[in-house]
């Protein structure tokens, strides 16, 4: 996978109505209602939505084989009247063919990928290659138990505007303890921690001059405690300026009455740089949705992340 050269973000035009898009499965099959009552919400915005042939396919855990996953993804990202793509689901696979995606064609034509969880191989890998940035935001199978009117209303915000996103810590949500004091300032990459370490060597994109982001769900805190250490070890945190926790969700405590908080703070304390928890995007409900790959500042002192639009107005 070689990356092209690029020195700028690929940042997608705002969504318009009458747009097309597409909603595809490259990781796990989704629920058919849940699919269907997502591309009601997004045609109320006036969107034409399509469907890919594959999203309702079934291969053990996957959305069928990993050739009929890939060809769904790139029959999007080539047609050129797609505007944006959305990921039903998260679970597994979609890093068995991240390495796989039409690179050029996603280059020669931005739009957005929208997805959270297992699609972070996804926007790492499109950033990595062809500096195509992200959208970490919900899946288009999600139940209106998960994602609220809020949630919906700042997915739209972030693909119909070019405004910069704020996201304010909460401090109900357990990682907000994690945040220290200072300011950062660099482009945002990551996204789900699990997603991060698979594609450590392949995928993932130098962080050096970045600011981290990370959230989880359902991981031990040894799984935790591998993940960060062959990340660190393997240089891969090298150079990062600040660090933004999401939501790291149904956790207990642990052995000798540690919690994945502690985990956390022992690797972090190591990098000596800014830290901001409590950012309520991930698993949890009611997530927000960033760009993944603009421009960011960290403000710990003042518990907001400000992250540039992955969003551009004229077309």
């Amino acid at each position: 996978m070689t990356p092209i050269s690029n020195d700028e973000a690929l940042v997608p035009f705002c969504l318009r109505s009458g747009d097309r898009v597409r909603l595809v499965s490259p990781a796990s099959t989704p629920s058919e209602d849940g699919v269907h009552r997502c591309a009601s919400i997004f045609e109320g915005w006036g969107l034409r939505v399509e469907l890919g042939k594959y999203v309702f396919s079934k291969l053990g855990y996957l959305a069928g084989s990993d050739e009929e996953r890939l060809a769904d993804m790139n029959e999007a990202l080539r047609d050129e009247g797609v505007r944006a793509i959305f990921a039903t689901r998260g679970g597994k696979g979609s890093y068995r063919i991240a390495n796989r995606l039409d690179f050029r064609a996603a280059a020669a034509n931005p739009k957005f990928v929208v997805g959270f969880s297992d699609i972070t191989a996804l926007h790492l890998a499109l950033y990595r290659t062809c500096r195509l940035v992200g959208v970490h935001g919900p899946l288009s199978s999600w139940s209106a138990e998960f994602i609220g009117p809020d949630s919906v209303d700042a997915l739209r915000g972030a693909l119909t505007t070019a405004d910069a996103i704020v996201v304010q810590s909460d401090p109900h949500e357990p990682t907000s303890s994690l945040t220290t004091r200072g300011q950062a300032v660099g482009r945002l990459i990551g996204g789900n921690l699990d997603t991060l370490a698979i594609c450590a060597g392949w995928a993932l994109p130098s962080l050096d001059g970045c600011i981290l982001f990370i959230e989880a769900a359902e991981m031990g805190l040894g799984h935790v405690d591998r993940q960060l250490t062959m990340l660190a070890k393997a240089g891969h945190l090298k150079g990062i300026r600040g660090i933004a926790v999401g939501q790291f969700t149904n956790y207990s405590v642990g052995d000798h009455g540690w919690s994945v908080l502690d985990v956390l703070r022992d690797h972090f304390s190591q990098l000596g740089v800014p830290i901001l928890g409590g950012l309520p995007i991930g698993h949890g409900k009611n997530p927000k949705t960033i760009p993944i790959g603009t421009q960011a500042t960290l403000d710990a002192e003042t518990g907001k992340l400000q992250v540039a639009a992955g969003s551009r107005s004229l077309r």
